[in-house]
């Protein structure tokens, strides 16, 4: 295995084949299946949706060809990356057999080795610099108490584990998701892995924000500067709630198309996990927080296949739990001991409540007035004896905007409406076969 050369976000591109890192059994099964999809492919398209340098697969097209599997059917004389490919019958069987150990198509995929270098070096040259000035501007969305943003500064700065708890509607999940703004710089997740012949697919559009790049065709003889089988992205927010489960945390294996996909804390490797509403899971606190000791205190997790073979990988993810659940009801106290850094998401005061208030005005483009805000909290509020939380404001003016437009309203608050958007938002507290 050589020495793996990484530019600032994004590995290189082999520069020969043994860079690849593949078994060339491995290479021709994916070459064989790809061609079997495709039809016919030009030399340099195929190596473009494997996302390697021609040079890489041209051992396996030689080899279809000698064994009669694969024939050029168009295609210039510059040279093989400008044939163009197609199997023969005999090399469609040959597909088929492929096919029935795995299906997955695509690019490459990386190695394990590469991949444990790769999150390594990430993870020690992308340590994160956390300030006092940064933590407010990657939280000036959010109306925050500074006493809030300096107990989140030191947690993100240790990058090991974070609780938020409090009562409902103050913004836990906000604030967790949040976090993300201070991770500046993009990183490479890689489309898939391969430890021991099996293949592991990673990349996954729904938990990855591609960042997309300057790549232009450069022809045939030249190729991109970064390894294609990684995909540039922000760094990952992977949020879960109550439909976590602890197979989720674990390779989940398909037998219909014979390949894995990875779990969650591998998706949000490099980047920020939540689990939101914890408590709320069907697995039980505990068992959840069993599964997260090993990989927290020693920042590597482990993994296994079905085959029973186990392997490593670095968990650099910073996790976050929210609850709004009383924590000394969740876990005792040796569990929480393990999440090193607390935080509570308490209600806000009058003047943030206000703030909040003016803040989601601004951001619906109304007028705002401090009496609209002061006539929720004194007339509709502390008459009914509720709590203020931070979702009120954006909670009631979206059904006074709801109520205006139903009655054919101006588009403007008013005491009025939002007295009427109390009424339908907030729960009379009394015996309903009474009234």
């Amino acid at each position: 295995m050589t020495t793996l050369d990484f530019a600032p976000t994004m590995p290189a591109a082999p520069k020969r084949v043994e860079d690849a890192g593949l078994s060339s059994d491995l290479i021709l099964q994916i070459v064989t299946k790809t061609l079997h999809f495709a039809g016919e492919l030009r030399g340099t398209d195929l190596a473009t949706r494997l996302g390697v340098p021609f040079f890489v697969i041209e051992p396996a097209l030689e080899l279809l060809k000698s064994e009669r599997h694969c024939e050029i059917v168009g295609g210039s004389i510059v040279g093989s990356p400008a044939y163009v490919y197609r199997l023969t019958d005999s090399g469609r069987v040959r597909a088929a057999l492929f096919l029935e150990d795995n299906h997955y198509v695509g690019a490459l995929p990386v190695p394990l080795e590469q991949y444990q270098a790769y999150i390594r070096q990430f993870g020690a040259q992308h340590s994160v610099e956390v300030t006092r000035e940064l933590v407010k501007v990657a939280f000036s969305h959010l109306v925050l108490n500074q006493r809030v943003l300096d107990q989140l500064g030191p947690a993100i700065a240790a990058w090991h584990s974070l609780f938020i708890y409090g009562p409902p509607g103050n913004g836990k999940t906000v604030i967790a998701q949040a976090i993300r703004n201070v991770l500046h710089g993009d990183m490479a997740i890689p489309h898939a892995l391969s430890v021991e012949g099996h293949i592991i697919r990673v990349f996954d559009p729904v938990n990855h924000e591609r960042v997309d790049d300057d790549a232009v065709d450069l022809g045939l003889e030249e190729h991109h500067r970064f390894d294609q089988r990684w995909v540039r992205c922000r760094r990952p927010l992977v949020t879960v709630g109550g439909e976590l489960t602890l197979n989720a945390l674990e390779l989940g294996y398909s037998d219909a198309f014979g390949f894995y996909n990875a779990p969650l804390q591998v998706l949000a490797n490099g980047g920020v996990m939540l689990i939101d509403d914890f408590g709320r899971q069907a697995v039980a606190p505990r068992d959840l927080l069993n599964r997260w000791i090993v990989p927290l205190e020693s920042r590597v997790d482990f993994l296994t296949l079905r085959t029973g073979q186990k392997f490593e990988l670095p968990f650099n993810v910073f996790v976050v739990f929210a609850t709004n659940i009383k924590p000394s009801d969740l876990v005792d106290e040796a569990f929480l001991r393990r999440i090193q850094y607390k935080v509570l998401a308490e209600s806000p005061s009058p003047s943030e409540f206000t703030e909040i208030f003016r803040n989601y005005c601004a951001s619906r483009q109304l007028a705002f007035d401090d009496s609209l805000s002061e006539h929720v909290m004194t007339k509709e509020i502390r008459p009914r004896g509720i709590p203020m939380r931070g979702c009120h404001p954006r909670d009631l003016i979206e059904h006074a905007l709801a109520i205006a437009k139903y009655l054919d309203h101006p588009r403007h608050l008013t005491p009025a409406l939002l007295s009427e958007a109390c009424a339908s938002y907030f729960v009379e507290d009394r015996d309903v076969a009474s009234a």
